[in-house]
């Protein structure tokens, strides 16, 4: 992929980091946009390693349609890991996205390194392939209400304006 069609965005870059990544050629995206980043028909592979859940929540929701989804790969914490480590009702009223579309996705755990156990122990490939997602009950669609995080009480981002 050429440099200059690779965007980033942390809102923790220095204006050091920043400079360096431009410099090598990269655009970086000029506002937070918490992870709600549209794909706009375009494949696109997202790098969020060790991002919080709402940032794969607001991805999702921002691409919510088969169409959206089966254009998008995330490398990134396991979508079966934090099925497994949340509480159900947690995982479906603060994630609601990632709830819906656990059935819709394939995910592959990449390998762990043995000198790097506790850092990229839960890194997997997720995909949405058009078939499985269309598979999905048709109510899973209509709901596409902008995720608030009014009541989660560990919420893993920087919000804009912070």
């Amino acid at each position: 992929v050429p440099p200059a069609r690779c965007a980033l965005f942390d809102p923790a870059f220095s204006a050091r980091e920043a400079a360096a990544l431009r410099a090598l050629g990269l655009c970086l995206l000029p506002d937070n946009e918490e992870g709600k980043h549209g794909v706009q028909g375009a494949a696109t592979l997202f790098y969020m390693v060790h991002c919080g859940k709402a940032l794969y929540n607001n991805l999702l929701w921002s691409n919510w349609s088969p169409a959206a989804l089966s254009k998008l790969v995330i490398i990134g914490n396991s979508f079966r890991g934090i099925e497994e480590r949340l509480l159900s009702r947690i995982l479906e009223r603060d994630y609601s996205y990632i709830a819906k579309v656990l059935k819709g996705v394939e995910e592959v755990a990449l390998p762990s390194h043995p000198r790097y156990l506790d850092t990229f122990n839960d890194t997997s490939v997720h995909w949405f392939p058009l078939d499985k997602l269309q598979e999905l009950s048709p109510e899973v669609w209509d709901f596409v209400e902008e995720p608030m995080y009014q009541d989660c009480e560990d919420l893993e981002i920087i919000r804009k304006g912070e």
